[in-house]
């Protein structure tokens, strides 16, 4: 029996829902505004170090919640009320940075964080619901699917909102400072609506022996965890595929998250970033429904090794860029990528886990993809300062300056190949089959 369209479509509407905060707030215009707002007069470094505390904290807690939230959901069989609650705390605490004034960096961070910890939570649950929705020979489309959706919503929402802030006295807004704090609030409205489709029309298959006494299920959840521990060590295919993931996970969030960093130090203005991550999303929408479709039709073992591919040709090509419009074809190549790795892994990890556990797993899938992204940032900071010390002379002249801070650059953009590497050998040993 086939599984209804209707929980398909609505599955996938809720990446259309939340990708809009990803996209929005997290990669565009969030850490551009705390450094001009709300942390006005700050040192640019030391502002810096408050963002990115803000993250690592948010992403620690998520990290070390996630596989205790997910065992929980699975023994009570609530994945969906897990969602709702941490999606809607994620739309609240987003909806309230429009409220946050200038040079409140304290309170934005706060908030910040609380949004991502609502963002990321209801991810884990999101991710759990798949296998329930979408049958064996499907799940790779579905998956894409979903991603393609997230593309799509967070792209037509952040076109809105970046002409918004170029063009304000055409929305009727004052300045473009209003109409950043405006474009949270509809990032808010627009989550907050779309994920209402994924309430009404996604059903949760109930499991065996599920609690209907809180207490009951909370205390046997954190028993499944325990299990979990041991079985995951035992299960050699499923420890093997994670720790594959973790790393060239870790290598496509680090290329996410510092590219922006990257094309800032080769001398690219703000707006080619802005038009560079605009790029990404409308190229990531059909790209990232294609590999869901190649993965059902080629494989998705090979369709996994063929986006790594990429990655690693992507990184390479890095190293080497000089041109604006070099930047701009990395985009749309990282847009046809991004989402398929992204998807063809979440689908491939759903058909090597028992089926009656999927929050539980997904929450250690979901940590790991929390922990990774730390490695690769420092592993990219870590070498570029190794051969900046290396080469720098001991009276260099302003050019000798820029010239060995840029290889220092390309240098630390070369390390991600050994997370990409690494982590395609791994994969290489992993067999889909449920263990």
């Amino acid at each position: 029996m086939r599984k209804s369209r209707k929980a398909v479509i609505g599955w996938a509407l809720y990446d259309f829902a939340n990708s809009a905060f990803a996209t929005t707030v997290m990669a565009g215009f969030f850490p551009v505004f705390f450094k001009q707002y709300w942390s006005l007069g700050a040192d640019v470094n030391l502002s810096t170090a408050r963002l990115g505390l803000g993250n690592s904290v948010a992403s620690i807690m998520i990290a070390l919640m996630a596989p205790i939230l997910g065992a929980i959901a699975d023994r009570g069989s609530i994945k969906k009320k897990f969602l709702v609650f941490f999606a809607y705390f994620g739309v609240v605490m987003t909806a309230a940075l429009y409220l946050v004034q200038k040079g409140d960096w304290i309170l934005a961070v706060f908030i910040y964080s609380f949004a991502i910890i609502g963002f990321s939570g209801a991810n884990i649950f999101y991710d759990s619901l798949l296998p329930g929705i979408a049958e064996k020979d499907e799940i790779d489309y579905i998956s894409g699917l979903g991603y393609g959706m997230g593309y799509l919503g967070g792209g037509l929402l952040f076109l809105v909102n970046v002409l918004m802030t170029l063009m304000p006295e055409k929305f009727g807004i004052s300045d473009p400072a209003s109409a950043v704090k405006i474009s949270f609030l509809s990032v808010a409205l627009w989550w907050g609506f779309f994920t209402l489709f994924t309430i009404l029309w996604v059903p949760e298959v109930k499991t065996a022996g599920s609690e209907k006494n809180g207490r009951g299920f909370v205390k046997g959840g954190l028993r499944q965890l325990s299990e979990t521990f041991k079985k995951i060590r035992s299960q050699k295919n499923i420890s093997l595929f994670l720790l594959a993931y973790w790393f060239y996970i870790d290598g496509v969030d680090t290329i996410i998250r510092m590219a922006v960093d990257y094309g800032m130090s080769l001398g690219f203005d703000s707006k080619d970033l802005i038009i560079s991550l605009l790029i990404v999303q409308f190229v990531g929408f059909p790209a990232a429904i294609i590999f869901g479709k190649l993965g059902q039709e080629w494989g998705v073992r090979r369709s996994i090794f063929l986006s790594i591919g990429i990655y690693i040709f992507v990184v390479i090509w890095g190293t080497m860029m000089t041109k604006r419009m070099e930047f701009y074809i990395l985009a749309v190549v990282i847009g046809l990528s991004q989402g398929g790795i992204q998807a063809l892994s979440r689908s491939y990890y759903s058909r090597i886990i028992p089926p009656d556990k999927t929050a539980e797993y997904f929450g250690f899938y979901n940590m790991l993809g929390k922990f990774a992204v730390i490695f690769g940032p420092a592993l990219m900071g870590i070498t570029g300062l190794a051969v900046k010390r290396a080469l720098m002379p001991h009276s260099p002249s302003i050019f000798e300056m820029e010239r060995i801070g840029q290889i220092a650059s390309r240098a630390g953009i070369a390390s991600i190949l050994i997370l990409f590497i690494a982590g395609g050998i791994l994969f290489y040993f992993v067999r889909e089959e449920k263990t």
